[in-house]
């Protein structure tokens, strides 16, 4: 139901104007002339005009992780589901969340799960998201991963806030490199190519020299030639259709696999996808929720789709009466110091405590990673921009100094 702000006339011919709920416009008419009034303009009252503008919108990590947070604890605190997203849908005043709060309210109040609820809205909460609630939702401890999801949340808006503070003084210096090198490539050093013209039909100009000016030379295409800008469209334009078709061949179900399996190489994606795993599938346990189907519930939260057929592969092979460390450990997405673990609580029977504990240190040992590799960043890419001006100044001086070798 969406608020309309209405202007209507009476029988008498007084104008009157007011505000009505309604589903629609039609509907907001049907309703004025049921109360014989003859409407004269119907529109979306401010608010609900303001909220409108922010439909489809992305809400910000930020806001997210306090909403998570905030559900966490009311219903810590026994609230009812229905009744905190109440409270929370009333403390937002305007913005893409409120609208998107007041739809999962809605969906919830019809009797929809609340995974399912936030399901339908995946340009807010993505896949690993609803998994996760999910897999709190079946297993009784929704609270527990509401936090987990706003404390992951907030993690991640730090990281991403720490790399872009560390790369911001590199890039501009890289920016401002980077135009100046080009200034020099393209106006600069063929100012030297006479110079050079000699050396280069002895066959004696170094190969560095060499390289510069076919670099030199292509980049004035676009300038010295009418066909060279062509060339240059034709380039940028192959490169929009790589990019647009990886985009659009990752969203299929062998791309998603072999994008999922890229990203397994960088430990990093590996480490939390496998900490996540662990968390959800040791809480489901001291849940009291049987293995089998914690393992189906606890797979979609790794986030991968290779882990997730890793996991599946090991569910079956509980439910043959085997281990779980066996089957983990034979399909090598695991490291072997993790099998070992889960190994030793299969033993003494107390794998729902090692799960969380190997989250637990997967995560801080994952960060300490991200904050050496961000803290690494700005030398290297300092490197890289010096590297770029040696080579150009090498290339210039070396046959000056050839050239006064033979003299």
């Amino acid at each position: 139901m969406a608020e309309f702000q209405y202007t209507a006339r009476e029988l008498t011919g007084r104008e009157v104007t007011g505000v009505l709920s309604a589903g629609s416009q039609a509907e907001a008419a049907s309703s004025l002339a049921g109360q014989s009034l003859f409407p004269l303009s119907i529109a979306l009252a401010d608010e609900e005009v303001r909220q409108r503008k922010y439909a489809g919108r992305k809400v910000k990590s930020r806001l997210l992780a306090t909403f998570f947070s905030q559900l966490a604890d009311l219903l810590r605190s026994g609230v009812p589901l229905l009744r905190s997203l109440d409270l929370l849908d009333r403390q937002i005043k305007v913005g893409s969340l409120k609208l998107v709060l007041g739809e999962v309210r809605n969906q919830v109040a019809d009797g929809t799960p609340l995974a399912s609820a936030l399901g339908r809205h995946p340009r807010v909460f993505n896949d690993l998201v609803v998994s996760m609630v999910r897999a709190g939702e079946e297993g009784g401890f929704l609270e527990d991963v509401l936090k987990r999801i706003a404390t992951f949340t907030d993690h991640q808006e730090d990281l991403k806030g720490r790399v872009l503070g560390a790369i911001a003084y590199p890039a501009f210096l890289v920016a401002t490199g980077f135009t100046v090198v080009t200034v020099m490539i393209v106006w600069f050093v063929p100012k030297f190519e006479p110079i050079f013209d000699k050396l280069k039909t002895q066959g004696e100009l170094p190969w560095a020299t060499t390289t510069l000016l076919g670099i030199s030379g292509f980049l004035q295409q676009p300038l010295v030639e009418g066909s060279g800008a062509q060339v240059w469209m034709l380039i940028l334009l192959a490169l929009a259709g790589i990019g647009f078709g990886g985009v659009i061949w990752s969203r299929t179900e062998t791309g998603h696999w072999v994008t999922d399996r890229l990203r397994l190489k960088l430990n990093v994606i590996r480490s939390l996808a496998t900490a996540r795993f662990c968390r959800i599938l040791g809480t489901l346990l001291h849940n009291g929720v049987p293995i089998l189907n914690s393992l189906r519930i606890a797979k979609d939260a790794s986030g991968n789709l290779v882990l997730a057929g890793a996991i599946d592969t090991a569910a079956n092979s509980v439910q043959d009466g085997k281990s779980l460390a066996g089957p983990l450990g034979a399909s090598g997405e695991f490291s072997d110091e993790i099998v070992e673990m889960i190994a030793v609580g299969e033993e003494s029977n107390n794998l729902e405590q090692v799960l969380i504990n190997i989250s637990e240190n997967l995560e801080r040992r994952t960060y300490r990673q991200l904050e050496l590799g961000v803290r690494f960043l700005e030398p290297l890419m300092l490197m890289m921009i010096a590297a770029v001006i040696l080579f150009v100044v090498a290339a210039l001086l070396l046959p000056v100094f050839q050239s006064a070798g033979n003299v």
